[in-house]
């Protein structure tokens, strides 16, 4: 959890993970929705490419301008983002309703709340959760 925590868990890592999981690809557009500066925003790419997550990729002939998109593990993070989501949806906007939902693009549904569950299929509580580690080596 340390590593992945190291990777992401910079303020501002999250947030342009969730504007590349909504389509956004140019640093100029990371800025503008985000609002941060663009030194900030050059280490978090800059990590975030590094770390595999992100990777650049040229939009013009000469090379000159690159977008960031998602790699396959970049794209394995969707269920971290949409269990943030929920979580922060469900507990940070009390007594308020949270500012959208989210749905599945292809038939419109309602994202399902996400749950931790057991290979077998059951429902894992805290009480539940048990860590076994590997040996060295």
């Amino acid at each position: 959890m340390a590593r992945s925590i190291d990777l992401i868990g910079e303020w501002g890592s999250l947030m342009i993970l969730r504007e590349a999981f909504g389509g956004t690809t140019r640093f100029d557009d990371f800025q503008k929705q985000l609002g941060i500066s663009r030194n900030l925003l050059s280490t978090r790419l800059k990590k975030l490419v590094d770390g595999g997550i992100l990777q650049r990729q040229p939009i013009s002939a000469d090379g000159r301008r690159q977008e960031y998109v998602l790699t396959p593990m970049g794209e394995d993070f969707v269920t971290v983002i949409v269990a943030l989501r929920q979580w922060g949806d469900r507990w940070l906007f009390a007594p308020n309703p949270h500012p959208a939902d989210m749905y599945d693009a292809v038939d419109g549904s309602k994202i399902a709340r996400l749950e931790a569950r057991s290979e077998k299929g059951r429902l894992i509580g805290r009480e539940d959760l048990q860590l076994r580690r590997h040996p060295p080596g």
